[in-house]
């Protein structure tokens, strides 16, 4: 081959080569996409938190989700729910990343170890793991510890330094070079990664799957429906309260006029609104509503059927308040760790407090309404008719008879009906019995009641 034919037949050979190479690469599979699911922890950890994160995790699944992603900015909550969120993200064998936009502090610190990879913001926290009360006071030590004991668990299960995780609960737990001023320890971002709390810092959750390597991802965010919603809503201990009350009132203002009137009505839709989420949720069972039910029937029974007040009264109101509190509470199983006591015992003080706060100001009501003047004026007369003053329930007719005499219409025994001046009335034998037809003397009018005695006939 000649020199100047190589060089005409060389670039056509080029031109094929790279034709093949390019047809071959496009044919080669693409990464497939990463579904990422992403849903959001921006309240207080509480039931409503707990059905959102059940919700996510189930979704995710069902989706084939690659990754979940929880976008957290929380300054914490009640143990027991955070406690359940960190279980079921322990449980799920889907990789878990926690995103710390803000604060994981508390209950949220709690969660974001329990998760396999942790992103955070610049300026962000974690850590604050104290167990404390209402008002900010800490609890008891065995709270404490049961809580360092989780902490520790959990730090462990994901990879991470169980000695910090304890140092966020308890500042008498020393980790050298972490914690020597004797404070609980709480990491800011920078110091997180150092520890090895936190696998990289980002500014939102694009950036947090580029850290991760992740290029070609699809993100699903979670959706709520308004039944979502309102489930997040009446499960809130707060309006579980309110609830409770209207039911209790309800029931009161029943048994204080009876017959199917507005309080049932009302007393039925608080018990429907109270415990249907419940039941959607799975928490209230079908016994536990069983046994509140049984307890409204044994406190009507004592009201309106057994004389005083005893062993059924005390028993419904028993069984009504057991009802409330379980079905607040998952007791598929009875476990007597601190977490479920606590979570028993919230929930017993929230019916306990409802109940007796319903029952007072039901009777505050009711005397307002029947004692006294009202906005809507004078629901009931207060007025009372002294018979010193003239008043009398008898009926004149009744009394002018007095003394006058006639026949037994109808055999008194010692109730009958006699005849007066032509006029049949009710009346009563004085004592014994008398016969038809036998003459009578009226004697008295008590107690709208007519008395007669029998006459001697004459000889």
């Amino acid at each position: 081959m000649t020199r100047s034919n190589y060089f005409r037949i060389f670039p056509i050979l080029l031109i094929a080569f790279l034709l093949s190479f390019f047809e071959l690469r496009a044919q080669q599979p693409s990464a497939p996409k990463k579904l990422v699911y992403v849903f959001n922890i921006s309240d207080e950890i509480a039931k409503p938190v707990w059905y959102k994160t059940r919700k996510a995790l189930d979704e995710a699944v069902v989706m084939k989700a690659d990754i979940i992603l929880i976008h957290m900015n929380t300054y914490g909550g009640l143990l027991d729910m955070a406690d359940s969120i960190r279980t079921s993200i322990l449980n799920t064998k889907i990789p878990v990343w926690v995103f710390i936009d803000n604060n994981a502090a508390s209950a949220g610190a709690l969660i974001s170890i329990a998760c396999d990879s942790i992103y955070m913001r610049q300026g962000a926290n974690i850590g604050a793991a104290t167990v404390v009360n209402q008002t900010g006071e800490q609890l008891p030590d065995k709270y404490q510890s049961y809580m360092r004991a989780m902490m520790r668990s959990t730090a462990q299960a994901t990879g991470r330094n169980p000695d910090i995780a304890q140092a966020m609960v308890d500042p008498r737990i020393k980790v050298e070079g972490v914690n020597d001023s004797g404070q609980v320890v709480t990491f800011t971002a920078q110091e997180a990664m150092k520890h090895g709390y936190c696998n990289g810092m980002a500014e939102n959750v694009p950036e947090v799957l580029k850290k991760a390597g992740i290029v070609n991802y699809t993100i699903h965010e979670q959706q709520l429906t308004a039944t979502d919603k309102m489930i997040g809503f009446l499960t809130s201990p707060a309006v579980a309260g309110i609830l409770i009350m209207i039911i209790v009132a309800g029931i009161y203002f029943e048994f204080q006029s009876p017959g199917v009137g507005f309080p049932l009505i009302m007393a039925i839709i608080a018990a429907a609104l109270y415990f249907a989420p419940h039941y959607i949720e799975g928490l209230a069972a079908n016994w536990e509503i069983l046994v509140f039910v049984a307890g409204v029937v044994l406190l009507a029974v004592e009201i309106f059927v057994i004389p005083g007040f005893g062993v059924a009264g005390i028993l419904g109101i028993f069984m009504m308040v057991m009802g409330l509190t379980l079905a607040m509470i998952d007791n598929l199983y009875f476990e007597f760790s601190p977490t479920a006591t606590v979570k028993l015992a919230e929930a017993f003080f929230i019916v306990v407090i409802a109940f007796f706060a319903s029952i007072t100001g039901s009777i505050y009501i009711t005397r307002k309404l029947f004692t006294g003047k009202t906005f809507f004026g004078d629901l009931a007369l207060v007025a009372t008719q002294q018979k010193n003053e003239g008043f009398t329930s008898a009926d004149v007719t009744y009394i002018d008879i007095t003394g006058k005499t006639g026949v037994a219409h109808t055999m008194l025994r010692p109730a009958g009906k006699v005849m007066i001046d032509g006029m049949l009335y009710d009346a009563t034998a004085l004592t014994g019995y008398i016969d038809k037809d036998e003459p009578v003397e009226v004697v008295k009018y008590e107690t709208a009641q007519l008395f007669v005695r029998k006459l001697n006939k004459p000889t």
